[in-house]
């Protein structure tokens, strides 16, 4: 199995989430790999990453010339990965990766489940009364998407099978999104997964995330996804409303002018035609494609 690690300006604790990371795998016997990614830090995490790797024999140190994002090393990581399972988290202390064995362990018993993702119980992040609120709202349109509950869309703590996720992962967007994408790609291609509580703790350091350009991208990425998987949902309800206030609409005009139709009528009737049309022409796009 193997472990993608993003790390940028980590240096004052990444240190401690390397040994904590490896003293639980160790501990469990499970065979791993840890691919410590450096995204362009401008601090020692390099430096540290590279002295973990000369102590710690499992660690390999990738270094990416500038920052790409926390998307951008996690697709790197996947496809540079080893193993059939593959582990994401974050390298702020935030998440209880000595469970890790725990996640990689429920998907080897478990041949039914291609994703286990560590259900945060608590927010502990920065702008909490915005966060809440705004992850509430954009977690409640994923789950319309695909139809079912999803207690932690965007939980940066997950374990899946690489065969599986290899066709999603050109999909994924450079920044923190990348979470919320592959959970969604996941879930609107029937591939289960399944989550367990974790406990989630104020992170070490300086936080990367900006309430608003980042909850902007999450929304728009959501979006993304429900054009991407299933654009009849999306589409069609619009087209069949303004179908439906077009056909009544049309009739009052008769009745009140028998012979002639009001120009917003027509509007508002052709505009459900155009939308209806775009949406059976998306979704025979995406049942066309090969990762659908």
């Amino acid at each position: 199995m193997s472990i993608v690690l993003p790390c940028f300006n980590e240096a004052a604790h990444v240190r401690a989430e390397l040994d904590r990371i490896c003293a639980a795998m160790d501990h469990d016997g499970l065979t791993y790999e840890l691919l410590a990614i450096d995204d362009g830090s401008t601090d020692e995490t390099l430096d540290v990453l590279h002295l973990a790797q000369a102590a710690l024999p499992h660690v390999q140190v990738i270094a990416m010339p500038r920052n790409g994002g926390a998307g951008t090393v996690r697709r790197l990581g996947s496809r540079l990965a080893h193993g059939e399972i593959v582990v994401w988290t974050d390298a702020d202390l935030s998440y209880p990766n000595e469970r890790i064995p725990e996640l990689v362990r429920r998907l080897l018993d478990d041949r039914s489940v291609d994703q286990v993702v560590g259900a945060r119980t608590s927010e502990q992040g920065s702008h909490r009364l915005l966060r809440v609120p705004a992850k509430w709202t954009i977690r409640k349109i994923a789950e319309w998407l695909v139809g079912q509950p999803i207690p932690d869309l965007n939980s940066g703590l997950r374990a899946f099978r690489r065969s599986v996720a290899a066709p999603y992962l050109r999909l994924l967007p450079p920044g923190f999104s990348c979470v919320t994408t592959i959970t969604l790609a996941f879930l609107s291609n029937q591939h289960p997964i399944a989550y367990v509580p974790i406990d989630y703790a104020k992170r070490a350091g300086r936080s990367k995330f900006r309430f608003v350009r980042d909850a902007y991208r999450y929304l728009l990425q959501v979006l993304r996804m429900v054009m991407y998987f299933n654009p009849l949902k999306a589409l069609m309800p619009v087209a069949l409303l303004l179908l439906g206030i077009g056909a009544v609409k049309s009739v009052l005009d008769v009745i009140v002018h028998p012979v002639r139709l009001a120009n917003n009528t027509v509007m508002v009737f052709l505009g459900g035609l155009i939308i209806g049309s775009l949406a059976l022409l998306a979704d025979l796009i995406v049942r066309s494609r090969p990762d659908a």
